[in-house]
């Protein structure tokens, strides 16, 4: 059995309990998937949390994957891929200790994902600061996992080709640029890496969503998509050459248009992905629309990873009112864009 691979994020953070509480929810959620972290991390917090969960342990994928397909218990099935149980967690205050083993979960589950061991990958939040402290110098989660891929013996083209979307049953927003200083964007942004992004987006549609036929919508930069360059010539140089390198290519693309109106719902209707320029440029309608429902998606990597949409909420773990409706929106997500890649691959 081919499992969908969870990572419980930063285990001071809110990712354990989210995991727990979607699996009180909706245990039949979690029929085919497996949690990559050590047991110790979620037993803790099932503990302080007074949840009763029936939790099992293995130290290679396949024997869990395996106990998930034969279902003889009902059980949060955990995967532990790093050395030992897992170092101590004081809930609410990330540690350089678990930083590493954070890290060493979310490679082994990557590598799983690129030699086909894993159908898709699902990821919670992070926490970078502590991250970067024991030499992790990824932006985030989106840049490692290309990396890895990169990286992988399998990757033919060794170039860059992620690109960010963030989903909803309201809108779906691709980013040009991601993690960058706004006064960056600018200089970021080129007719190569715009025309990039638009084939991504129009290939992962077709190929992980099952639309046969996507129609997007590209943001202009500047207000008013520059008014003809009298607020920037972004639109005119790079964006507007793009899109109709991009129509040339067969790729139903419109713009640059103005960011201000085409999130209105009588634009975005008839889009199936709105591709901004920079990353609150999208997020913050989406948010506004979608807020705890919207699912990070990593379109471009030869394997299927989607995310929360939001952070390790340092100070809320535990409480109860700390909502897992993300997850499940991005485990759901996953499921069903593994179920579109099996069916157009028949």
């Amino acid at each position: 059995m081919t499992v969908i691979v969870i990572t419980a994020g930063e285990p001071a953070g809110i990712g354990p309990d989210c995991i727990l509480r979607a699996y009180a929810d909706c245990p039949e959620d979690f029929k085919a998937s497996v949690i990559a972290a050590p047991a110790r991390w979620l037993q803790q917090r099932a503990d302080q949390m007074h949840m009763i969960v029936p939790i099992r342990e293995y130290c290679q994928l396949a024997d869990a994957a395996e106990a998930v397909s034969l279902a003889a218990e009902e059980a949060l099935y955990c995967w532990n891929p790093i050395a030992g149980a897992g170092a101590a967690v004081v809930a609410g205050t990330p540690s350089e200790q678990t930083a590493s083993e954070v890290v060493g979960c979310i490679e082994a589950a990557a590598k799983a994902c690129l030699a086909n061991e894993a159908a898709a990958l699902v990821t919670g939040p992070i926490e970078k600061a502590v991250l970067r402290r024991t030499g992790f110098n990824f932006p985030g989660h989106t840049e490692f996992l290309d990396y890895l891929a990169m990286a992988s013996e399998a990757a033919t083209d060794k170039k860059s080709n992620f690109v960010m979307m963030l989903a909803s049953e309201h809108v779906r927003v691709a980013l040009l640029t991601t993690h960058m200083a706004i006064r960056d964007v600018p200089d970021a942004l080129s007719i190569e890496e715009t025309l990039k992004c638009l084939r991504i987006v129009d290939q992962d549609l077709r190929n992980q969503f099952g639309i046969k036929e996507p129609r997007l919508a590209l943001c202009g930069l500047n207000p008013h998509a520059g008014e003809q360059g009298h607020f920037g010539r972004e639109e005119i140089d790079i964006l507007a050459p793009a899109a109709m390198q991009a129509q040339s290519d067969g790729i139903d693309v419109v713009g640059p248009l103005p960011a201000d109106t085409i999130f209105s719902a009588s634009v975005r209707q008839h889009y199936d992905a709105i591709v901004c320029c920079y990353h609150d440029q999208g997020l913050i309608p989406l948010k506004a629309l979608s807020f705890g429902e919207a699912v990070n998606v990593t379109l471009g990597l030869p394997f299927i990873r989607t995310s929360v949409d939001h952070g390790t909420a340092l100070d809320r773990v535990g409480a109860d009112d700390v909502s897992c409706s993300s997850l499940q929106a991005a485990m759901a997500m996953a499921r069903q864009m593994c179920e579109a890649s099996v069916r157009l691959s028949r």
